[in-house]
C-alpha cells in the first residue's frame, strides 16, 4: 500500500510545535513579526500573501503587510526594505516574487538583512547553508526534509535525484541532503533541461524529488519499485471543470503512485510545508535578535 504523505497534517503539526516557542518569546515580553512585501498587483502573489497573512495569525505571529505600486521605481521598494530592517517589531520578512520587470530580484535580495531573510535566500545564507552552518534553511527544501522524516525516511545513504536545479528548491536541497546530519548524508544527483536520458536518473532513485516547473514530467515508467516521491511542482493546467483549470504536480500522480512507496499529492503535500516552514524560521529569527532560547525542533 503506498503511502500519501499527508503535508496538510505535518503542516499542522509543526504550527502546533511552534506554539510553545512563541509562548518563550512572550514570557521574555517578546511577539514574533513577519512582514510579507508585495510589490503589483500579480493575483496569485495576492493569494499567496492572504494566506501568510492567516498562517501568522493562527499561531500568534503579528502579520505586517506593505503594499509597493507596480509602476514604482525600484528605489520605492529599497526604502521599504530599508524600513523593515530598521524595524525592531519585523523580525523577519519577505518580497513576494516576482517582482516586476523593471526591478531586479537579485538586488532586492542582497539589500535585506540577512538576520531578518527568514526565505534564506541572501548570498550571507546561502553561504552559511553551504558551509553547513545554516541560520535558515530555505522554507520548501527545509519543508521537503521535514516531510521524509514525516514518513520515516532515512536519508542517509539513499541515492536522491532532484529534478530542477532552481535557487529556491534543487540547488539548497540538494546541498541540505549532501549535509553531515541526521536528515544528510545522500547521494545527490541534480537533473535539470540539459540531462541526458532523465528517467535512467529517476530509475537509479531510492528517493525523487521534482521541482522543474513542467506538468506531470515524471510518470511511473520513470520510477523504480518502492520509491519515494516528492511532488514540489504546482501548475495550473486546462480542465473541463468550473474553474476551467485544475492543479497538478511534476508528476502523474496515479501511475507514480503505483510504483511508489510514498508519494505526496498535490495540492496537499509540500505546498503546506512551505508556508510552515516561513512561520517555524520567523519564530527562530526572532528568537536570535530577541536573544530567547525558542528550543525549535
Amino acid at each position: 500500500m503506498t503511502e500519501i504523505i499527508d503535508g496538510n497534517a505535518v503542516a499542522s503539526e509543526i504550527r502546533d510545535e511552534l506554539t510553545e516557542s512563541i509562548e518563550r518569546l512572550a514570557d521574555a515580553g517578546a511577539r514574533p513579526g513577519l512582514a510579507t512585501v508585495l510589490m503589483g498587483d500579480d493575483p496569485a502573489s495576492q493569494t499567496y500573501v492572504n494566506m501568510k497573512q492567516r498562517d501568522c495569525e493562527e499561531v500568534g505571529i503579528e502579520s505586517h503587510h506593505v503594499d509597493v505600486d507596480g509602476d514604482a521605481p525600484p528605489e520605492e521598494l529599497f526604502d521599504t526594505i530599508a524600513d523593515l530592517n530598521g524595524n525592531d517589531d519585523v523580525h523577519g520578512y519577505i518580497v513576494q516574487a516576482p517582482v516586476p520587470d523593471h526591478v531586479d530580484y537579485r538586488n532586492v535580495i542582497r539589500r535585506v538583512d540577512p538576520a531578518k531573510d527568514v526565505d534564506g535566500f541572501h548570498p550571507e545564507n546561502v553561504g552559511r547553508l553551504v558551509a553547513g552552518d545554516a541560520r535558515f534553511r530555505p522554507c520548501t527544501p527545509h519543508g521537503v526534509q521535514k516531510l521524509l522524516e514525516s514518513a520515516g525516511v532515512d536519508t542517509e545513504g539513499t541515492d536522491v535525484t532532484i529534478v530542477g536545479r532552481s535557487d529556491i528548491v534543487g540547488k539548497p536541497l540538494a546541498n541540505l541532503l549532501i549535509q553531515k546530519a541526521e536528515d544528510g548524508n545522500a547521494t545527490v544527483t541534480v537533473c535539470h533541461s540539459r540531462t541526458d536520458d532523465l528517467a535512467e536518473k529517476t530509475r537509479s532513485a531510492d528517493i525523487v524529488v521534482a521541482a522543474a516547473g513542467v506538468p506531470e514530467l515524471v510518470d511511473g515508467s520513470m520510477l523504480s519499485e518502492g520509491t519515494v516521491v516528492i511532488d514540489v511542482g504546482v501548475n495550473r493546467v486546462d480542465a473541463d471543470n468550473d474553474k476551467g483549470y485544475e492543479l497538478v504536480g511534476d508528476v502523474e500522480f496515479e501511475s507514480a503512485k503505483a510504483k511508489a512507496s510514498a508519494i505526496t499529492p498535490v495540492p496537499g503535500g509540500v505546498g503546506p510545508m512551505t508556508r510552515a516552514m516561513l512561520l517555524y524560521n520567523t519564530v527562530k529569527a526572532a528568537g536570535l535578535q530577541e536573544d530567547v532560547d525558542v528550543d525549535l525542533p
